[in-house]
């Protein structure tokens, strides 16, 4: 016999630190249907990526070609960026430092999630420095009395539900790449997938937010 799960519905509290930046990140204009960069936007230099690498250590930069393809390509191959360096921080202090440092110094940021978006929104469209979630994949808590758990922006669906199964709990989620897609971006685009007419959208099950400010300021919403 299958376990009977529980279910995380309206008290799931996935407190996911997800990067909504403010609308002065990334600005372009456009010719007819062809983008145009923005020229008060600055150009990365060796300089901000030392500054970068201080902050993050060399593991948490990306700067080889190669590498940057996953980056710059959604992986339906419709959008291509021409980004020079992703970066991937593992704590809120090290984002809060970058955004900082990007909205001082004007360069463009695009946050990425698990990039498996259909609309190209975590593809970069020029060459701005993409900030990556993939290395805030933690799950911090599972709250068995109050059925929520906490956990980073980074860490992918498919983990989670394994996660709270242990625990006999299921994530009202449920989505064709939630082997690869990440809690943060879920919620931030509100995902319905599987489950949404049994359990409703994203965003009624979310309790609290750990959210960035462009300027590099730390919100919290619970």
């Amino acid at each position: 016999m299958l376990q009977r799960m529980r279910m995380l519905n309206s008290s799931v509290r996935i407190a996911a630190r997800i990067p909504r930046i403010g609308s002065q990140i990334f600005f372009s204009r456009t010719a007819g249907t062809v983008p145009i960069r923005d020229e008060r936007f600055s150009q990365l230099t060796e300089a901000d990526i030392s500054f970068f690498r201080n902050t993050l250590g060399d593991t948490g930069l990306i700067t080889d070609e190669s590498s940057l393809e996953a980056y710059n390509h959604d992986w339906m191959g419709k959008y291509t960026g021409t980004s020079k360096l992703a970066l991937r921080p593992k704590t809120t202090e090290q984002v809060s430092e970058i955004l900082a440092y990007c909205n001082e110094r004007m360069l463009a940021v695009v946050p990425q999630g698990g990039n498996t978006g259909l609309v190209g929104g975590s593809i970069p469209i020029f060459d701005e420095v993409i900030l990556s979630t993939s290395a805030m994949n933690q799950i911090e808590s599972v709250d068995e009395v109050g059925g929520t758990v906490v956990c980073q922006s980074g860490a992918v669906l498919e983990s989670i539900s394994n996660h709270v199964a242990e625990y006999g709990f299921t994530v009202p989620l449920d989505l064709g790449a939630k082997g690869s897609c990440q809690i943060g971006g879920n919620v931030s685009t509100n995902a319905g997938g599987l489950r949404l007419l049994r359990y409703g959208s994203l965003h009624g099950t979310v309790l609290g937010l750990e959210v960035w400010t462009y300027r590099g300021a730390v919100l919290q919403k619970l």
